[in-house]
């Protein structure tokens, strides 16, 4: 049955706010993880800690909510009748790879070279999934436009992140570790049709995002002792309440993913959790600066980029904006059918 490309339930507006409002709890999710992790002075410790902590509480809200209880009831038959492709389930494997890889590289990339990557990454391979129709919402064509806004988002992030790069200006040199993060961007917009499309069948968000933190916290764990049998633990866990956020975060960010490509595509849900990511790490250098932080001018006006780009890659654009079909170049018979209905464009 053929699928509709638009959105079905959710104003476009609406959503792209909710895309931009759950990309903003991301840079902070990131300080909080990282903060953990050099207390623990174990990165993938940190990692354990916060999926652990995101598994027990979607797993208690799962249980507790009727619809959460339904949703969890609906996993196992809906593997059994193969409703999706069964490897959907590990999802959830793939944010477990994009904190493997910064754990792994930002030491030797830097957050600004990081980001960089993983946002071209994620960028790009929206563009893919889109097109492939891997999402519940559908194949959507590769426009003009929507390359012009996904060239301009990653323009936006080098130019957001520039007063960052200067450490890392060897860039040839650090080909190799700049993989592992573009790979992991890449892969998570497969992860958020992944993740979208299992919503559907389940039929709430909570269901794929407990599915997910099963597989992540799974994988992190065996990762984390097989560290711990050659390296040795860190330190002990820190009392303060605020270290144990990081979970909590990542349930919101995977749930509401799920939940927008079904009516954004990953494309657009990508770039709105992209502004808001930038826009977050904005308001916590102004508020909340890490030692050292200066917030320069590149850096706002990268962000207010990202803002454009994404309004260039949502607008409802006439149909053919940037393409290179020109009239008269269509099917055979195109030209009289057109003349038939053509109707003037206000």
């Amino acid at each position: 049955m053929p699928q509709s490309s638009r959105p079905t339930s959710r104003p476009l507006l609406t959503g792209l706010l909710l895309a931009v409002a759950t990309g903003l709890v991301i840079p902070l999710q990131g300080r909080i993880n990282g903060a953990l992790g050099a207390t623990l002075d174990d990165g993938i410790a940190a990692a354990v800690v916060s999926f652990t902590t995101g598994l027990v509480l979607i797993a208690a809200i799962g249980l507790a909510l009727p619809k959460g209880r339904a949703a969890l009831r609906r996993i196992l038959p809906a593997l059994r009748e193969r409703s999706f492709p069964r490897f959907y389930v590990l999802a959830g494997g793939i944010g477990a790879l994009f904190v493997f890889a910064q754990s792994f590289t930002v030491g030797l990339l830097g957050v600004a070279l990081f980001t960089v990557a993983a946002v071209t990454g994620q960028t790009l391979s929206g563009l893919l999934v889109d097109r492939l129709g891997i999402g519940p919402g559908g194949k959507r064509s590769i426009t003009g436009v929507r390359i012009l806004g996904s060239v301009l988002t990653i323009a936006a992030v080098v130019w957001a992140v520039s007063p960052r790069l200067g450490a890392a200006a060897d860039v040839g040199s650090l080909l190799l570790p700049i993989l592992l993060p573009v790979v992991a961007g890449c892969l998570m917009s497969f992860q958020q049709a992944m993740n979208g499309t299992a919503t559907v069948h389940y039929g709430s968000p909570i269901a794929a995002t407990l599915v997910n933190f099963v597989a992540g916290t799974v994988i992190l764990w065996i990762a984390w002792l097989v560290k711990l049998s050659l390296l040795g633990h860190g330190h002990a866990l820190p009392a303060e309440w605020w270290y144990y956020l990081g979970g909590p975060m990542g349930c919101v960010f995977i749930g509401l993913a799920a939940l927008l490509v079904r009516s954004l595509g990953v494309l657009v849900t990508g770039l709105g959790m992209i502004a808001g990511q930038l826009l977050g790490s904005l308001a916590l250098d102004l508020v909340l600066p890490a030692p050292g932080t200066v917030v320069a001018m590149p850096t706002i006006l990268g962000t207010l980029l990202t803002l454009f780009a994404i309004i260039v890659a949502t607008l409802p654009w006439p149909k053919g904006a940037l393409s290179s079909r020109r009239p008269g170049k269509g099917q055979p018979g195109q030209s009289r059918k057109q003349d038939s209905n053509q109707r003037p464009v206000g």
